[in-house]
């Protein structure tokens, strides 16, 4: 079954770069009005104008998407300017990267906050058009951290709460004819990955290199392999596809 609203409008946050930029593109080219929220609506500038050279229609929206008030008025402003969103992919990420024992609570509630807080508000604020729509599809952005990493404490717990945030919103709103999956990439090479290998001290390169070798597809990721993904579980083809957690990592184990 392959119903969708007339008017199509999804809201990506973290969009102005990275995965989050390729996602909205990839949401653009496929006929939706495109809602880029990040921090700053400056920094989204670059993904905007991308998506309108290729004629298509976005608008940068400026939120912290763990300030209850910032998200809800981040919604409302898409709802206003391109119509009531029917697609929610929940990008927006940040690291704060440490061992335990040198992990400060600010490093723990900032990851806290923008990952899962974040996911939940925004997605609390765009349900009721959904809901009203009787159609909707919701993205999590999870990551194979979820399964614990060394360092990542914070970003492993948040990344598989919102893999239990998913399924439970899919049991909650799957009657209204919304689906709610979550995307967990592996080694992407973005800004974010980047700063990893600074933070560790490695040169880039080396630093592919050394994750590359436990890849059984012998290549790191790309934004867009997350992109395609992300079509996929937005689009109208599926529908029967819910609560689910699509590994994007190369057949690495997971």
């Amino acid at each position: 079954m392959t119903d969708t609203p007339s008017a199509r409008v999804a809201i990506v946050t973290g969009a102005a770069r990275g995965i989050g930029a390729a996602v909205a593109a990839r949401l653009a080219a496929a006929g939706h009005a495109v809602g880029i929220v990040d921090l700053d609506a400056e920094t989204c500038a670059e993904a905007v104008e991308k998506i309108r050279a290729n004629g298509g229609t976005a608008l940068a929206v400026g939120a912290d998407v763990a300030d209850e008030e910032a998200v809800t008025a981040a919604v409302a402003t898409v709802a206003a300017e391109l119509g009531p969103p029917t697609v929610l992919v929940n990008n927006a990420g940040v690291l704060r990267d440490n061992l335990l024992f040198r992990m400060t609570t600010a490093d723990w509630d900032t990851v806290m906050g923008v990952h899962l807080r974040g996911a939940f508000l925004t997605s609390r604020a765009v349900q009721g058009f959904m809901v009203e729509a009787r159609y909707g599809r919701i993205v999590n952005m999870s990551s194979i951290s979820a399964l614990g990493n060394r360092g990542q404490a914070n970003y492993s717990a948040a990344k598989a709460g919102l893999q239990g945030l998913t399924r439970t919103l899919a049991m909650e709103l799957g009657r209204f004819g919304i689906t709610v999956n979550a995307i967990a990439p592996g080694f992407i090479v973005t800004d974010m990955t980047r700063s990893t290998a600074d933070r560790i001290g490695l040169d880039f390169a080396e630093f592919e290199a050394s994750l590359v070798a436990g890849i059984p597809v012998g290549r790191a990721g790309v934004p867009e392999d997350v992109a395609a993904a992300a079509e996929y579980l937005t689009g109208p083809d599926a529908g029967f596809v819910s609560g689910q957690v699509l590994y994007v990592a190369g057949g690495e184990r997971t």
